[in-house]
């Protein structure tokens, strides 16, 4: 069985949708062993505690620099045994030590189909104002492995949604969440959990 930690800062709309699947029976081979937020106040840290889940808060702030926090990161979970990342809105740069060290072991979802609207400064409701902005028809949610480049690794999963007249970035973000991440994130974890992603030169191949 995989140790799954959820990393969060916020209000932890997909740690809920992992949630929710794991309590469907829809995680085969892994489960939720420790939510870890960057933020004291996040309301995630809440979704964990009513569903039994252990917590810490570990903020950047407290360490000298990127290298110290993700050290300390790094033994956290393998202290914990911890087989598996997902960041669920985490909004704190990993460095790239923790990244190699965890190659292919950490999984990020982002509301884009990726290579758009990806990389230094898109997150949140910022990729739904640039898709938008665009004037983009389809837009939509990838799930990848983490890599030293932001939005960089390896994809695993992606799920195109519509982008409809009169649409908001608000309104749109609440459709890629339901159309496609709170979909594609519990798919892609539990694949993981089951041994069924192979990557080899940096595409993901789902094996039967």
């Amino acid at each position: 069985m995989t140790k799954i930690a959820v990393l969060v800062s916020g209000g932890g709309t997909n740690l809920q949708a992992l949630i929710d699947a794991q309590a469907r029976g829809e995680i085969v081979g892994g489960s939720i062993a420790l939510v870890v937020s960057s933020n004291p106040e996040a309301y995630a840290l809440e979704r964990a505690a009513r569903a039994g889940i252990e917590t810490a808060v570990l903020r950047r702030r407290d360490f000298a620099d990127g290298e110290a926090y993700g050290a300390a990161l790094d033994r956290m979970l393998t202290d914990a045994g911890v087989g598996l990342i997902v960041l669920a809105g985490f909004m704190t740069v990993l460095p790239d030590s923790f990244c190699a060290a965890w190659r292919n072991r950490i999984i990020n979802i982002h509301p884009s189909l990726i290579p758009s609207f990806c990389g230094e400064g898109f997150y949140g409701l910022r990729v739904h104002e640039a898709a938008l902005k665009k004037g983009v028809k389809v837009t939509g949610a990838t799930v990848h492995f983490v890599s030293e480049v932001v939005d960089g690794g390896a994809i695993i999963l992606q799920q195109a949604v519509a982008v409809e007249p009169g649409d908001t970035p608000e309104i749109l973000q609440r459709r890629v969440m339901e159309q496609a991440e709170w979909k594609l994130l519990p798919r892609a974890v539990s694949l993981f959990c089951q041994g069924k992603l192979s990557v080899q030169n940096e595409i993901v191949t789902i094996l039967d």
